[in-house]
Parts: C-alpha cells; sequence; structure tokens
C-alpha cells in the first residue's frame, strides 16, 4: 500500500558512460547532471513499485533538484527517495543524493501512477496523427 514516509535507497558506482562528457553536458569525466536526475527518478521508481497494482508504473512529470558537488568516475553514489505526498496518481518525492564525501545533489520529483498498457496504447494512437519530423544538422 502506498504510504506518506515510503523510502528507498539505491548505490551504484559512477562509470563512465554516466560522465557529464558521455551525455554532452560538460567535457569533464565526472558524474553528470542528467545522470544524477535519471538515478534520482530510478530510485523514486523503485521506492514505489512493489506498492503498484499489477499493471501499474509510474512517469516522471517534474523534476526540481540541484546538483551541488562534483563526483568523479569510479565512486559510489547513493540516492535516497522519501514518498512525502500523494495527492489522487501523483505522487511527490524528496531525494538526496551522496558520494564517499557527502551530499552532492537533492530536490524533489513528482511521479504520476499509470496503466502501463494503457499508456503505451494511448501513445501509439497519437503518434499516428503526429506531425512529421523536422531534421536538424549539429
Amino acid at each position: 500500500m502506498l504510504e506518506v514516509g515510503l523510502k528507498y535507497t539505491l548505490q551504484q558506482e559512477v562509470t563512465a558512460n554516466m560522465s557529464a562528457r558521455a551525455y554532452g553536458s560538460g567535457l569533464v569525466d565526472v558524474f553528470a547532471t542528467p545522470a544524477m536526475i535519471a538515478f534520482m527518478e530510478k530510485t523514486c521508481l523503485r521506492c514505489v513499485l512493489a506498492e503498484l497494482q499489477e499493471g501499474e508504473g509510474t512517469v516522471g512529470i517534474h523534476v526540481n533538484v540541484s546538483h551541488s558537488k562534483a563526483t568523479p568516475v569510479g565512486a559510489q553514489v547513493r540516492c535516497q527517495a522519501v514518498l512525502i505526498q500523494i495527492d489522487g496518481k501523483k505522487l511527490s518525492f524528496e531525494v538526496k543524493a551522496f558520494d564517499e564525501e557527502g551530499e552532492i545533489g537533492k530536490g524533489t520529483h513528482e511521479r504520476f501512477i499509470i496503466n502501463n498498457e494503457k499508456f503505451m496504447a494511448k501513445l501509439a494512437k497519437s503518434d499516428n496523427s503526429a506531425p512529421k519530423k523536422c531534421h536538424h544538422s549539429s
């Protein structure tokens, strides 16, 4: 059962494909902000996954985080998510990320409970009527 106060912690090693250089968000080999945000989202998903009905999942709808400290490739990072509010199908989390030296980021994240099959069917239906994609050169 979903309840305010649910907590989940996830740990991982920062690999080269998580670096700012690999993401294109920077030129150095440190834990990229987009990788940290993805790690936070994954932790929030895992926090509630076992409590959802069969066939349900969640999708991220809002992220408000700061990334306050660089973490080198090879270091261990962990994220803690706490479910702080349930508003119908909208779930709000407090997230904090740490490396071996202390806090590296924090903020809030919101996710929305979905029926996975209906969500994908709706997406496939709307994709057929989507305008043709523009091609950009880089």
